[in-house]
């Protein structure tokens, strides 16, 4: 985005300041006024902020105490949040730049590959329709995190600059800045995570044991018109990484 939300740019400038040692484990962050005072946003502004960190594990809130730096944990926080979407570009890569990471993929993709049963049932197309089927391996620092098969379908991308995801002009932007390009509006992701186990070909491509626990996400977007326009199937191994949602809770009005 262009302009990210006031919160969200609070956040990373006090990831920023924790992550260079300004605050210690432990060490108290100061108050939600002066914070406001010091970044000139309300306090509301400041405790979204603050309550992002404490989504990600980078602080917690003692009751009395105020919101303390917290110890670092042995498994990362892998974030799943509406804003991921609307940074720009890649939501991976910009999730482990805020880790302080960085982020790249390998993939393959695969056109006129026929919709199977479970994929044609989420994307609202026929058995067999011929679709985009892409396989990526996700790296932070040049390290397994996650893998993930998606599938578009060629109803809506063939013929377009945007067919294979990686190739061409835009590759690497992300499914929503692909779509837009070609009049496609993503405005909703659903996600759906299961435990699973590793395959031998997971534990390969992870670098862990067989029988591992995973997290197991069935993503699919929709366009502004309730289509579903891609779906995926995303695995995380859970020795390394735990997943958080951030869900925004609306204000009643009046």
């Amino acid at each position: 985005m262009a302009r990210r939300a006031s919160y969200l740019r609070v956040a990373d400038d006090l990831r920023r300041r924790i992550k260079a040692g300004e605050w210690g484990v432990g060490q108290r962050l100061p108050s939600r006024a002066q914070v406001a005072e010091n970044y000139q946003v309300s306090p509301a502004v400041v405790q979204r902020a603050m309550e992002r960190l404490i989504i990600e594990g980078l602080l917690e809130g003692r009751a009395g105490s105020g919101t303390m730096v917290r110890a670092p944990r042995e498994r990362l926080r892998m974030v799943r949040s509406r804003h991921r979407e609307q940074r720009g570009g890649s939501p991976f890569r910009a999730d482990m730049k805020e880790q302080g990471r960085h982020g790249t993929w390998e993939s393959h993709s695969r056109a006129r590959v026929p919709a199977p049963d479970r994929v044609a049932q989420r994307l609202a197309i026929d058995p067999g329709d011929p679709c985009v089927r892409t396989t990526y391996e996700f790296l932070a620092d040049d390290h397994p995190v996650q893998l993930s098969e998606s599938w578009e379908p060629m109803a809506i991308t063939g013929g377009t600059p945007i067919v294979l995801p990686e190739m061409g002009p835009l590759a690497g932007m992300g499914v929503v800045e692909r779509m837009r390009t070609i009049g496609v509006v993503i405005d909703t992701a659903v996600e759906v995570p299961r435990p699973g186990r590793a395959t031998q070909e997971e534990a390969n491509l992870l670098g862990i044991s067989v029988g591992d626990l995973l997290t197991r996400i069935e993503r699919t977007y929709y366009d502004s018109d309730g289509r579903p326009v891609e779906t995926a199937d995303i695995a995380v191994p859970d020795v390394r990484w735990e997943i958080a949602y951030e869900i925004p809770i609306g204000q009643p009005k009046g």
